[in-house]
Parts: structure tokens; C-alpha cells; sequence
């Protein structure tokens, strides 16, 4: 399991993440709001550990902007702890409050209670970016916003984002959906991709075109911030 760690306190972060890691879990940590958000988002982490007080942005505007991304599982872990702040907090969408000081056990636990709810709710389903699909029930979600899909643009994109961050050629999108391979001139997977594009259209780019050779999903903001070849 990945646990991301958004705290400008760097010595906190450094005991927890070997607290955390000699517990079976991946660490990353990370001390600016902004940038927390970024990797908070990118659907790389089973869930989130986050600071009230940040450098750039605080954690109630992180999460209020993570909850328009992701459902990625929040304990917030902050000095504050009246209960004005949990009750905003767990307004947002956290799954949990933690005061400090706390107790390495106690964070532990309320750590494995949260990923035990979430693999009972989220069991099947594929999260990365801000999208999430749910093979079982076929639903698409772009930043918690429904997605109606046909049935092909749903395959497509399901390939695309098992494989997000690596290139799905346009030979293997065609070989999956039609099993056959394609031809200079056969432009379906094209337009079915086109039509992804404007149904997922939000401020980041989710799928990239590579010239020559397919599509990529963008597992981050960096994979979207390079550059297209349209």
C-alpha cells in the first residue's frame, strides 16, 4: 500500500514514513500544499495523510480541491484539533481526523481501518487522475462528475488507463477492440479516442497523443504537462 504524507513539519514526516515502512508500507512525503495536491490527485497513492497548516495552500483547500479529483482515502493529521476543524474537514470528504500529538499506534490503526474500507467500497474499480472506472457496474467518473460511455469508448479507455503512464499503440487498441490490426487508413480508433477526449474534458490533459505510435492516459501532471503530438 502507498501512503503519501503532505506535512511541512520534515522531521515528523521522516519518523513516520520509517514508522510506516517498517509496517509494510510505501512512503512518500511531500511539505507544499500545491505540490501535495498534484500527487494527491494522481491516483498513485492508496491514501493520503494531511496537514491543516501548509506552505502554499492549506489542507482544507487541498482536500476541497482533491475532492473534485479523486476519492483517494484523507486522514487529516494536524495540531488543530477543536472540533470546528474536524467537523469541516470531515464536511470536505476526509475519512478521518487525527490530532497531534498522537499516539504511532493510534495512526497506525486508524491507517488500516481506512484502506479496509475503502477495498470493500472501491473492490474492481481502477482510479488514476481524477477518472475512475468500475469494471462491475461499467460507470465512468471524471472528477466525481458521471461519464456516459458507449460500450467501445469504455473498453478503450479501460485498456488506456490499466496502462496509464506507458503508450498503447494503436495496432494493440485495434487488435483488443476489433481483433485485427490496423491500417493506414482505418481512423475508428482515432475517433472514438477523439470522443473520450471531449467527454473527459477538464483542465488537465488525461489522454496524450504520441505521433506514430498511440495513445498514452497520463497517470500525473507531469505526464500531462509534456508535450503532445497531436
Amino acid at each position: 500500500m502507498r501512503v503519501l504524507i503532505i506535512d511541512d513539519d520534515t522531521e515528523l514526516c521522516a519518523l513516520l514514513q520509517e514508522f510506516l515502512e517498517r509496517e509494510g508500507f510505501g512512503v512518500t512525503s511531500e511539505h507544499d500544499g500545491l505540490r501535495g495536491l498534484e500527487l494527491a490527485a494522481s491516483g498513485n497513492f492508496d491514501l493520503v495523510v494531511l496537514d491543516l497548516m501548509l506552505p502554499g495552500i492549506d489542507g482544507f483547500t487541498v482536500l476541497k480541491r482533491l475532492r473534485a479529483r479523486s476519492r483517494v482515502p484523507v486522514l487529516m493529521l494536524t495540531a488543530r484539533g477543536e472540533d470546528e476543524d474536524r467537523i469541516v474537514g470531515l464536511d470536505l470528504g476526509a475519512d478521518d481526523y487525527l490530532a497531534k500529538p498522537f499516539n504511532p499506534r493510534e495512526l497506525l490503526a486508524r491507517v488500516r481501518a481506512i484502506l479496509r474500507r475503502a477495498q470493500v467500497r472501491s473492490k474492481g474499480r481502477i482510479e488514476v487522475n481524477g477518472v475512475l472506472i468500475d469494471p462491475g457496474t461499467r460507470e465512468v467518473f471524471c472528477d466525481n462528475r458521471p461519464v456516459e460511455m458507449t460500450t467501445l469508448e469504455f473498453d478503450i479507455l479501460e485498456t488506456l488507463v490499466r496502462s496509464a503512464g506507458t503508450v498503447v499503440s494503436r495496432d494493440a487498441l485495434m487488435e483488443a477492440m476489433y481483433n485485427r490490426k490496423a491500417t493506414p487508413f482505418d481512423r475508428s480508433i482515432d475517433m472514438h479516442v477523439s470522443h473520450l477526449r471531449r467527454k473527459l474534458e477538464t483542465d488537465r490533459t488525461l489522454i496524450k497523443t504520441v505521433r506514430g505510435v498511440g495513445y498514452q492516459f497520463c497517470a500525473s501532471a507531469e505526464d500531462a504537462r509534456a508535450e503532445e503530438s497531436a
